[in-house]
């Protein structure tokens, strides 16, 4: 047998029953554009994650108190020592240290006149547009400290600006942050979102107001940006050498921009794994439809296949009619999956 024949003969197998070739051809395309849609969307998931949680840069080290695993005695022996002001400073003062940024979190009201409005309020240091590489649309950021005080001085995030003046230039202007009066010095650049929390709906004020303001006696962390001169392994031996002898004992947690990338490749690597694992169940319910449609249509082609066999057609010649029949349809639908994926990926885009 040719294979113009039997390219013939798969070609007139499958227009003779058009229903039955269309719901094969479906079931292939839609379990074909399940993988490679979720797929993409899982990949795109984390590169937006990625992408968002390196844009403050890579070579930065946190510090916290308190020790992720537990060892020592318990009690008053085992008690965590706050980090502080002056552990930020000592870690300042460190070779390649490019900036030591103390934070305390927290929110409140934000109010202007008659105009009040509840949003975060960050507590950091001097140098924290700089460790996380934040621009200023007016004013400057808050200054360092001198003699270990802070002025009453806040930045406002863009948002927040918007909210309480408009269009009205609020420099110089005094607004109440959590009931205390702060004398609005700086405006933030545009920001946007980073990972569901809004950067331009924030009031930057210095961290040893936020301490009082908070009822705090400590930071929450310590944001360490660190140059090429030195490595986040050398960099964090080092601070665990300085905060150790100031503290007498390890009480704190280092995590670096690096095992925070790993941790978050390793729960989006799988992520994309089961998201794909979805996709290809339905792929796989498309191939038994291939499989028994195939069976159901040798059944049905007895005459067909006695008749084929009877002119001289050889059993594995039959048997490849049957298999360019399964294949034809496969990459068929394969195409239209791949156009149904486009499709979709398209209108995604568009919304």
């Amino acid at each position: 047998m040719r294979w113009q024949d039997g390219l013939r003969l798969t070609s007139s197998a499958l227009t003779c029953r058009p229903l039955r070739s269309l719901l094969t051809l479906l079931g292939i395309a839609i379990g074909i554009a399940a993988v490679a849609l979720l797929t993409a969307i899982g990949e795109g998931v984390r590169g937006y994650v990625l992408e968002n949680f390196s844009q403050f840069g890579t070579r930065i080290i946190t510090v916290r108190p308190g020790k992720t695993q537990t060892s020592g005695l318990g009690g008053l022996l085992g008690s965590v020592r706050p980090l502080t002001i002056r552990d930020t400073d000592a870690l300042r003062r460190l070779p390649h240290v490019e900036a030591a940024v103390p934070i305390i979190p927290g929110s409140g009201d934000i109010q202007f006149g008659q105009l009040s409005r509840r949003s975060d309020i960050l507590g950091g240091g001097h140098q924290l547009a700089q460790a996380w590489r934040m621009q200023l649309s007016l004013g400057e950021f808050l200054p360092a400290a001198r003699d270990g005080h802070s002025p009453p001085y806040v930045v406002l995030g863009h948002q927040l600006r918007v909210e309480l003046f408009g269009a009205r230039n609020p420099l110089g202007e005094l607004i109440r942050v959590g009931g205390v009066r702060f004398r609005v010095i700086g405006v933030m650049a545009q920001k946007g979102q980073l990972l569901g929390f809004n950067l331009d709906d924030i009031a930057y004020i210095p961290v040893d107001w936020a301490e009082s303001l908070f009822n705090r006696t400590g930071v929450v962390k310590v944001h360490v940006v660190f140059g090429a001169g030195t490595t986040s392994r050398t960099l964090s031996r080092q601070i665990r050498q300085v905060l150790g002898e100031r503290h007498g004992v390890e009480d704190f947690s280092l995590t670096t921009q690096d095992d925070m990338l790993r941790s978050f490749n390793r729960v989006l690597g799988t992520l994309s794994l089961a998201i794909g694992a979805l996709g290809g169940i339905s792929l796989l319910v498309g191939a038994v439809g291939i499989l028994t449609i195939m069976t159901t249509t040798v059944g049905e082609r007895t005459a067909e296949i006695g008749l084929l066999r009877a002119i001289g057609a050889s059993p594995r010649q039959v048997l490849g009619l049957f298999l360019a029949e399964a294949t034809l349809l496969s990459l068929a639908g394969g195409l239209l999956g791949l156009l149904l994926m486009g499709l979709l990926l398209g209108l995604l885009h568009l919304a």
